[in-house]
């Protein structure tokens, strides 16, 4: 599987971004799939998740609010709606898949997934 991951840019405080996350090589429509970003200096940190069928998502506790998870399984895409940007959002973010989930119970632990895109800038000027 390989995932890539696309719509970062560069954006005011206040503003929005929606990420894309685009699998191909298999579908991964059986999977969670998760979003994660690194900003620099620091751990990557769990963004959000969604289960399999897009019933159930799980957000960092930051982000809730402010942005949505959702997916396509007809695409193979996963996407990541940011709404109400914030300097502290900027980071390198990456979409993952985790394959052998079907349950949100370790969406937020990254060493669970097994597939990563290459990840995507977002930088939010104050």
């Amino acid at each position: 599987v390989q995932l890539q991951a696309s719509g970062g840019g560069l954006v005011q405080a206040g503003g929005s971004l929606r990420l894309s996350c685009a699998a191909s090589g298999r579908t991964v429509s059986s999977y969670v799939m998760g979003w994660f970003r690194q900003a620099p200096g620091k751990e990557r940190e769990f963004v959000a998740a969604i289960s399999w069928s897009g019933g159930s998502t799980k957000y960092e506790d930051s982000v809730k609010g402010r942005f949505t998870i959702s997916r396509d399984n007809a695409k193979n895409t996963v996407y990541l709606l940011m709404n109400i940007l914030k300097s502290e959002d900027t980071a390198v973010y990456y979409c993952a898949a985790d394959r052998d989930a079907s349950l949100l119970t370790r969406a937020t632990i990254k060493e669970h997934y097994d597939y990563w895109g290459q990840g995507t800038l977002v930088t939010v000027s104050s």
